[in-house]
């Protein structure tokens, strides 16, 4: 094909150069981020000779090329277009930039909030423990020397919750950490009164002799209506999280333009100091105040609605709803505000359990209740990783697929949630729900009953409502006795040559069930996929390696009899870059069947948050009449995975 004609009907129809915003590529298609959608036409960009297919995700306009030739199209669509080659990450922040105000402020909550988590459930499961012993009277332990060291570790992590939330927000913004760790440090200074003690007279007398906190007015008593220019209120801020974000947010800002207009020379000695004492001074005359009151409404409103039984019935119902949105990450916010209060508990922690176990008893009931060996591989499994806390693979792998089961779940977290309202069910940290919540909840018999109530309702009207679709196989043929030793040497004919052995070992799924929508569409061409259970990838065929993608995730290969396949490992690893893979061929190499052709490591790319399987695509499928459908279940690698007729 003319790879330079290719790149630039593309370029035209996404609107041209002045239209584009950034571009990469990976194994088998170009990512690209424009500025207007409505600039670019789907309908001609897949007529386009070459292109296999155009959808839009996660804020990209993705056109389907292939493998092998994406990259030459890509080189000379960045040549025709004048920009300079993007990385995955690069296109990636782009794609969020362009998402509404609103959608970027909640990723943002969540890239601060999320990564805190390992301190906050430590400290809330040592909580935990050390309540509930303390409660033995046998045991005498409150008061002990091992309950005093005990109960000073724990609280640790939520006494500082603003230095550890202003670390966090530093890497999100791209402040200096250290500046903001200062910053944090500052907002719960032991020279300012505990932000717990704000109310208390006592607390207030004993530190400054009066009844009343004193303040520091920096421009003197300069008045502006009735407020002191410069005023600042000795107290802290402990109890607080949404200050301490916002006020990294203003630090990154003024130390990113100080190092745009600072000369080099002075950088070092201008900007640190500069950026530190401005931020400071908006941060305790401004954003403290301000966003500490605004905190307080969000939390008493957000108790208000969960400890009502009423507003947990609705809180519960709509929750799974802002999972499919992407929205639950603003609840980590909500709950570290919890917590950070004066003896504060997460009492959010309860309905959201409820919500996730609701979708573990419909998940449960569809594979139960399903006929089809594929459904129920995926939907037990979904239901066990939903009791845990994990329901993205319930959702969207079964519930939400189904419909019915995902609305008897919203109605199941809809009642758990009134009844954890009822029995005022609260925890000492966040980020754990399903089976582990037991770890850090103060009632554990009425939260197994939460888990027994929501799961209960949900898996019973999944049971009653739910009717899988039957659909109609089609007839088969008996075949003759005379055709059958025929039928059998034409096999027996084909099997070396037509074969495409499994390159690992684990489970066939069809191709339909690989979760990406080009591999499943068929559009890269026909194959399975696989659900590796080991972390080796072995030729299928002889034959030669046609390419070696450099982040190692995929492989490109062409059968001595003219088969071309595909081995992509995982869905959207390349946006690991090559970490977690070791390639074990080069591009031209020889192979036979069961040569290893790379290694990659399964635990550490499920940990990083990407799905495995792996999609085996015959990319030249229109030379061939058929690619025959797999057999579905576990495969050892090197036995037969399907066959193509010529």
């Amino acid at each position: 094909m003319d790879y330079r004609k290719c790149a630039s009907e593309i370029l035209t129809e996404i609107g041209g150069k002045e239209n584009l915003v950034s571009a990469a590529h990976c194994a088998t298609r170009l990512r690209l981020v424009i500025a207007d959608n409505a600039k670019a036409s789907k309908e001609r960009l897949e007529e386009i000779d070459g292109v296999r297919g155009v959808f839009e995700a996660a804020g990209q306009l993705q056109i389907i090329i292939g493998t092998g030739t994406v990259n030459k199209v890509y080189d000379e669509f960045i040549d025709l277009a004048g920009v300079a080659a993007a990385s995955k990450d690069d296109v990636k922040q782009a794609a969020a930039a362009k998402q509404p105000m609103w959608k970027r402020a909640i990723k943002t909550v969540g890239d601060v909030f999320v990564p805190i988590l390992p301190a906050i459930v430590a400290s809330g499961l040592l909580m935990g423990i050390v309540e509930a012993l303390g409660k033995i009277e046998s045991l005498h332990f409150e008061g002990t020397a091992w309950y005093q060291f005990l109960d000073m570790m724990s609280a640790t992590a939520f006494a500082f919750l603003p230095v550890i939330v202003a670390i966090s927000a530093a890497k999100v913004f791209g402040a200096n950490i250290y500046l903001g760790a200062v910053l944090g440090l500052m907002m719960v200074h032991p020279s300012l009164l505990n932000g717990w003690n704000v109310g208390s007279e006592d607390a207030i007398m004993s530190m400054f002799g009066t009844t009343s906190i004193p303040t520091w007015n920096l421009f003197g008593n300069i008045k502006v209506g009735g407020y002191v220019l410069g005023s600042i209120s000795r107290h802290g801020y402990q109890g607080h999280v949404i200050p301490i974000v916002i006020a990294v947010w203003v630090l990154a800002k003024i130390e990113k333009w100080l190092h745009k207009k600072v000369p080099e020379m002075l950088d070092l000695f201008v900007v640190p100091i500069t950026s530190i004492f401005l931020t400071s001074l908006v941060t305790f005359m401004a954003i403290g105040p301000v966003f500490s009151l605004l905190e307080n409404y969000v939390l008493d409103g957000a108790k208000f609605l969960i400890t009502n039984p009423f507003g947990a019935i609705v809180i519960g119902a709509l929750y799974p709803v802002t999972v499919v949105m992407g929205l639950h990450h603003m609840y980590n916010g909500i709950e570290s505000g919890m917590l950070a209060q004066a003896g504060g508990f997460n009492t959010w922690m309860p309905v959201a359990t409820a919500a996730n176990f609701a979708q573990a008893g419909s998940s449960l009931a569809v594979g139960i209740k399903s006929k089809n060996a594929k459904t129920k591989s995926v939907a037990i499994p979904a239901a066990l990783s939903a009791s845990l806390g994990i329901t993205e693979p319930a959702i969207f792998g079964i519930n939400l697929r189904y419909m019915k089961p995902f609305v008897c779940a919203m109605i199941g977290a809809a009642v758990g949630g009134g009844f954890a309202a009822f029995a005022g069910l609260k925890a000492t940290a966040y980020g754990v729900t399903g089976f582990p919540g037991f770890l850090i909840i103060t009632n554990i018999p009425l939260y197994a009953l939460l888990l027994l109530i929501s799961g209960g309702v949900a898996f019973i009207l999944t049971l009653i409502l739910w009717t899988e679709e039957k659909k109609d196989e089609p007839k088969k043929e008996p075949v003759k006795k005379e055709e059958t030793k025929k039928v059998e040497e034409v096999v027996k004919a084909e099997t070396d040559a037509d074969t495409v052995y499994a390159p690992c070992n684990g489970e066939v799924i069809p191709l339909d069930q690989v979760p990406d929508e080009t591999f499943a569409s068929g559009a890269l061409g026909n194959g399975c996929g696989i659900v590796p259970a080991e972390g080796v990838v072995k030729a299928p065929f002889n034959g030669t390696v046609t390419m070696v993608f450099d982040t190692g995730h995929a492989i490109g290969l062409m059968s001595d009899d003219g088969i071309e396949l595909l081995i992509h490992v995982g869905i959207n690893t390349v946006e690991l870059g090559g970490n977690h893979y070791e390639k074990l061929v080069a591009d031209g190499d020889k192979v036979a069947v069961g040569t290893p052709l790379l290694k990659f490591d399964m635990e550490a790319i499920k940990a990083a948050g990407y799905d495995i399987t792996t999609p085996v695509i015959v990319t030249n499928t229109d030379d061939f009449k058929a690619v025959g459908a797999p057999e579905v279940g576990k495969k050892a690698a090197g036995s037969a995975l399907y066959k193509v007729t010529r």
